[in-house]
């Protein structure tokens, strides 16, 4: 039904509203938007992410750099009303724009209803499971161990993006516009959401390059037994992993703005990343790189680097007395070992389609190309798709846990009897 929605006559659209996923994710590197079916219609958050370019365009002026540009005006009719995009010449010498996409682009009813109820699984599988996990290792002094502060860490990120992300994304698609618009707590919104997203990101990122490290540590350390409780180091690490993702994500809260809009002789107000000076342009432009790099690859490599130094140690000792002596000890640490491989393993799903969404929009997508409309279509339900999955590793997690570690999976079953 999904791809039905997806591939069907009218190809209906994400909303974007991520960056990981905010709205921003959709916007397509000096481009020109297909057709709307009805140049009456209300605006949809497929239009913001089309204003979202023409914002970019004008965003490299000399007049925006200063903030002093609050509205773009309607481009003129060429047979069909549309967006005018392309380069900042275009925009503000009138030169040729990108001929126009023949099919014509909505969101379906059936897609809001889909997507609606898809949020609303995750939003409760994220909440109840990860809240139950924190629960578990909170109220089980046997649970509460290095690992499994970093593990608490990782929930706690998860469940904060999800009380958050998932409320206003659904009201964003239903609603067709920014919660709060024209109040003060719009722009606060406005600010807060794509900070908090990052932040969610960055600490689960951090975290599993923690916790890869640490279960190299346990395995080099074979006649070392940890006893209970959370050792200062690893709490030092988890304040210093938060800290650190909550300052990469200022950059995020500064700039992310509302701007108004005169679009289709309806002005509209919506929250946009829009750059006002050199660091925040530089930062738009390298933002795609950024986040594969940093926010994918870096614990990717941090992972694979320390399994493969951890199973050299495991090889290496896989014989002798100690392993005997300890071989309840070793299982209990193999288990633990694998269940942050089967974390990152996850993430890796999960996060891959929309980093390589973003890249190809960088790399492949030309905007004056006669045959860009049929990958523009297909960016975009890659879009879709890869939102969603991106947003489902915040709910994950727990269920990981439940099927791969024993000692979580009895402590869920005491939990719910």
């Amino acid at each position: 039904m999904i791809f039905w929605c997806l591939f069907g006559p009218s190809c209906c659209q994400s909303n974007a509203t991520s960056d990981l996923t905010t709205v921003d994710s959709l916007e397509m590197p000096r481009t020109k938007r297909p057709l709307v079916r009805n140049p009456s219609h209300r605006i949809s958050s497929f239009d913001t992410d089309a204003l979202q370019e023409t914002v970019n365009q004008v965003g490299s002026s000399a007049e925006l750099g200063k903030g002093k540009v609050k509205d773009v005006t309607q481009p003129k009719h060429n047979h069909q009303q549309k967006l005018l995009s392309g380069s900042n010449s275009s925009f503000q010498t009138g030169s040729a724009s990108p001929p126009s996409c023949i099919h014509n682009t909505s969101i379906k009813t059936l897609f809001k209803y889909i997507n609606t109820i898809m949020s609303c699984v995750i939003f409760a599988v994220g909440m109840i499971g990860n809240g139950t996990l924190l629960r578990i290792i909170y109220q089980n002094k046997s649970m509460r161990n290095g690992p499994n502060a970093l593990i608490a860490s990782l929930a706690l990120g998860d469940l904060i993006y999800i009380a958050i992300d998932r409320p206003i994304n659904v009201y964003k698609l239903l609603a067709m516009r920014w919660p709060f618009a024209d109040s003060a707590f719009g722009l606060f919104l406005c600010k807060l959401f794509p900070f908090l997203q990052k932040a969610s990101v960055g600490i689960t990122v951090l975290n599993l390059c923690a916790l890869s490290v640490d279960r190299y540590r346990a395995v080099a350390s074979w006649s070392r037994v940890r006893g209970n409780g959370v050792p200062m180091a690893t709490a030092v690490e988890i304040v210093t992993i938060w800290l650190l993702s909550l300052l990469l994500a200022v950059p995020e809260a500064v700039g992310f703005d509302m701007v108004r809009f005169d679009y289709k002789n309806v002005t509209m107000t919506t929250c946009m990343l829009q750059p006002r000076t050199p660091f925040m342009t530089f930062y738009r432009d390298a933002k795609d790189w950024w986040l594969f790099g940093f926010y994918f690859c870096v614990p990717l490599t941090c992972s694979a680097v320390f399994y493969g130094l951890m199973t050299c140690e495991m090889l290496r000792h896989q014989k002798g007395s100690l392993r005997i002596s300890l071989s309840e000890h070793l299982k209990q640490r193999r288990e633990v070992a694998k269940c942050v491989f089967c974390l990152v393993l996850i993430f890796a799903l999960c996060w891959f389609p929309l980093h390589l969404s973003r890249l190809l929009k960088r790399t492949v997508y030309k905007s004056h190309d006669a045959g860009r409309c049929e990958l523009l279509n297909f960016l975009l339900v890659l879009d879709y798709f890869s939102i969603n999955m991106a947003t489902i590793n915040s709910c994950i997690n727990p269920i990981i846990l439940f099927f791969v570690s024993k000692k979580f999976k009895n402590c869920f079953k005491v939990k719910n009897k």
